[in-house]
């Protein structure tokens, strides 16, 4: 009987555990802020607890399990209401460098080194520190990098050009399986589909993992599914 009580709890617990996220919010671990990270730690504390627990009462730690969840929404509301309250749970942002010099306070109050910030700098792809105007510590944790003019990527602006807007590609099969929602939303029917997909030799959809189209233009892209393993392995 004890085995099933923890497996039943233990299934309780992950569903108050998703609810529970749900409700916080979907965020990355990156994006997360401090109170947010030791909120989310304490919550999953206080489900394993529930889980293993073989007391009678359950209902103190998914009180606490609400309770808590309650109050980290309740500050993700008044994080977005105000900016004091955000800068007091989430911080703000911090120069590292500007124009060829480095912020030591800054460095400090961040707790990073020159060698972790050079570090982060060639995580964004700056390998000369006399490429780089300004470097911004987000709030995340993240680095942000304005580059000198003379070091940024060429724009087609630089150039005169005015190329066509493009639009974010949808997927329309995935798995062999057609996303008639994406299809619609692209402006495209299953029609289109089939056509498109017989003129490039594709027979059965099920041959295809993944195929994507856009608004603009008339054009599917297709990925089709290799059922060997590949042999060659460039990165070992």
């Amino acid at each position: 009987m004890e085995l099933v009580k923890i497996a039943v709890l233990s299934l309780s617990s992950v569903v108050v555990l998703f609810i529970l996220t749900k409700l916080m919010g979907d965020r990355e671990m990156s994006e997360l802020s401090m109170f947010d990270y030791i909120t989310s730690i304490t919550i999953g504390s206080i489900a394993a607890e529930m889980a293993t627990s073989l007391e009678e009462d359950y209902r103190r730690p998914l009180l606490a399990m609400v309770i808590y969840a309650a109050v980290c929404i309740i500050i993700s509301v008044l994080t977005c209401k105000s900016i004091k309250m955000r800068r007091f749970f989430e911080g703000h942002s911090l120069i590292l460098y500007q124009n060829g010099k480095i912020y030591e306070k800054n460095m400090l109050k961040a707790k990073i080194d020159v060698d972790e910030f050079l570090s982060m700098c060639r995580v964004c792809g700056y390998f000369d520190l006399s490429e780089v105007h300004t470097a911004i510590l987000e709030s995340n944790g993240k680095l942000s990098i304005l580059p000198m003019v003379k070091n940024r990527p060429l724009t087609p602006e630089d150039m005169n050009l005015n190329p066509q807007q493009s639009f974010p590609m949808a997927n329309v099969i995935i798995d062999g399986k057609i996303m008639k929602e994406n299809l619609n939303w692209a402006g495209k029917n299953e029609t289109w589909l089939e056509k498109q997909m017989h003129a490039q030799g594709i027979k059965d959809i099920k041959e295809v993992m993944l195929a994507t189209c856009d608004s603009s233009d008339n054009q599917l892209n297709i990925y089709v599914k290799v059922q060997t393993a590949s042999k060659n392995d460039m990165f070992q």
